[in-house]
């Protein structure tokens, strides 16, 4: 068929010259178009098949279409399953942290370590029946006997959690994060494949199951990080972790531009890996609890009072953080001490010890800066306006600068206002879409690929009219978001300021107010079941309380009632005696 037609093509009278080589030798493709089978250059010149002249020359006519390429089958790349996916992500983040500053042992023994025994314990993998997650066993259907070889593999978990004399450190067993190929055995055995998604479980990892632990998620990644830190009793606390996250400093948003081009993502997966909202406080605390008591995990190392997650650091931090006086450290380590928030059995972090919730570090530190502004300025739109005009009629003459609520009021709600603008517009110019071409089914990528090129396009020719910086919005890691210099002339530095006047020690708590202090919740809810911690209304407090919430929660970001939360259970802690003299005096008049 081909010599036959180029034959007649010679013969019909094209004897032009290749612009390359110069040569009249000429053939044509499957596809109708010229080449020289000197140089091999293929030109744009086509032509036409006459059928009768084909039928002259004895050729048969196979189809009439012109110009058209056979489909060109993608390549399948690797096997994998979605939990070497998510081990990916969660060595990534390790190796976020680790660039960061953090211990280099984060990744090749904690993680790791934690890692392993998450595949242990969801039988994926290091037990001698691996049952691969595309089963979908459910709780009745396991005998005791599957789970036998939990406990009967020594060499492994034996004595992976081992404290040293500091109670810091991990028995190192690998530096590798270990593969799931040990669960994949089974997979085969039963003939399993997805069609729809480009890993060998993506289609059978969406299917509910009553068991959470048998099933990994993005947030389940960031409790993995958590929990290391943790351990390590790292200067990271939960907060400045989801900031990282925030800035991209750790893999988090977009997870499958960090896959190798070999792993083939589409269908099912990217609705597995994909993320289309920011990471809230709240659920990866819970996350990380629940994992830790799933994983059996040790006690961990104590947090004393050198330790970043203390409250008497984490309040020194705090009170730096928003530009207030060095001196109120004397009373958050005295709330501290008046509560027990610092002992350090109580710190300290154990998953076998019956407890209802992993303790918010930072939250819990904020809380009892807030309840220290209570004790001193009341924060009832009243008394501290009064202590400013005292204060400004001492620094008239005063040797000392007393602090004043009032300027420290005025200087801080700009800034606020600025940074709460700052986050909204990097929150509306946030990209969930990721570089890297993702389809839900191989015949849609073609579109998807001319989409994306035509949006990047678009992107660039608007960025160049606007006049903004590629790299608009991405700050470098820190753990501040406030930034206090003595040198900058336009901001007043509130840290040396005195308390001289308002604050009277003694061995009574309070200062000479006390008798006007209020309390965030009066009375303690006893329901299983309680949500006032959602009951939060501005409405019903005072301007300065909810201006002092709103800070902290902007420097947190968290949500003001999970401050206020905080708040109402140190207080009930730290006036337990007064409340109850309280109670029975009221029944007694009842």
């Amino acid at each position: 068929m081909r010599v036959g037609t180029q034959w007649w093509m010679t013969k019909r009278g094209y004897k032009e010259p290749c612009p390359q080589c110069s040569e009249v030798n000429w053939g044509i493709s499957d596809e109708g178009k010229f080449y020289c089978k000197s140089c091999h250059t293929v030109i744009e010149k086509t032509r036409e098949v006459d059928e009768e002249d084909l039928f002259l020359q004895g050729a048969k006519v196979q189809s009439l279409s012109r110009g058209l390429r056979k489909e060109k089958r993608e390549e399948k790349g690797w096997e994998w399953y979605v939990c070497e996916g998510f081990q990916f992500v969660v060595f990534k983040q390790a190796e976020a942290l680790q660039a960061l500053g953090v211990n280099p042992r984060i990744k090749d023994e904690v993680i790791c370590n934690f890692w392993r025994r998450y595949l242990q314990k969801t039988r994926q993998a290091y037990c001698k029946k691996p049952v691969p997650i595309s089963l979908s066993l459910s709780e009745g259907s396991q005998s005791s006997a599957d789970f036998s070889d939990l406990s009967s593999e020594p060499e492994v978990f034996s004595n992976l959690f081992t404290s040293d004399s500091e109670g810091g450190s991990i028995s190192n067993t690998g530096s590798i994060l270990p593969s799931s190929a040990h669960a994949t055995s089974a997979s085969e055995a039963e003939g399993f494949v997805s069609v729809r998604s480009g890993s060998i479980d993506g289609a059978s990892y969406k299917k509910k199951r009553k068991r959470w632990e048998r099933k990994m998620s993005m947030p389940m990644t960031l409790a993995f990080c958590y929990l290391s830190l943790l351990w390590l009793r790292e200067s990271i606390t939960l907060s400045d972790l989801l900031r990282l996250v925030f800035n991209h400093h750790i893999p988090y948003f977009n997870p499958e531009q960090y896959f190798p081009e070999q792993t083939k993502i589409y269908g099912l997966d990217i609705s597995i890996f994909k993320v289309q909202s920011f990471p809230e406080y709240r659920n990866i605390l819970e996350l990380t609890h629940e994992l830790g008591v799933y994983l059996d995990l040790p006690r961990f190392p104590p947090m004393t009072d050198t330790c970043f997650y203390h409250p008497n650091v984490l309040c020194m931090k705090y009170l730096m953080e928003v530009n207030l006086p060095d001196e109120l450290h004397n009373w958050t380590y005295r709330v501290a001490k008046k509560t027990g928030l610092d002992d350090v059995t109580a710190l300290t972090y154990d998953p076998l010890r019956k407890q209802t919730r992993l303790i918010p570090y930072d939250i819990q530190a904020v809380a009892i800066i807030v309840i220290v502004l209570k004790i001193l300025f009341i924060l009832n739109d009243d008394w501290e306006w009064k202590t400013s005009k005292i204060a400004q009629e001492r620094n008239k003459n005063a040797e000392t600068t007393v602090f004043d609520f009032k300027k420290w009021y005025e200087t801080i709600r700009p800034c606020m206002e600025e940074a709460q603008q700052r986050l909204k517009e990097e929150q509306a110019r946030f990209s969930w879409k990721a570089d890297r071409v993702l389809h839900y089914s191989r015949k849609s990528r073609s579109k998807m690929v001319k989409r994306k090129r035509m949006a990047g396009n678009l992107k660039r020719q608007f960025s160049k009219l606007a006049g903004a910086a590629p790299d608009a919005g991405n700050h470098g890691p820190s753990s501040f978001l406030f930034n206090w210099e003595e040198q900058n002339t336009s901001k007043i530095y509130f840290h040396g300021h005195s308390l001289e006047g308002i604050t009277q020690f003694g061995d009574r708590l309070l200062s000479g107010k006390k008798t006007h202090y209020w309390f965030s919740c009066l009375k303690k809810c006893t329901s299983k079941y309680c949500k006032h911690w959602k009951l939060y209304d501005s409405s019903k407090f005072s301007g300065s309380y909810d201006f002092v919430l709103s800070l902290f929660s902007l420097v947190l970001g968290v949500e003001l009632c999970t401050i206020h939360h905080e708040v109402c259970l140190i207080e009930e802690k730290l006036f337990e005696n007064f409340l109850k003299k309280n109670i029975n005096t009221r029944e007694q008049r009842s």
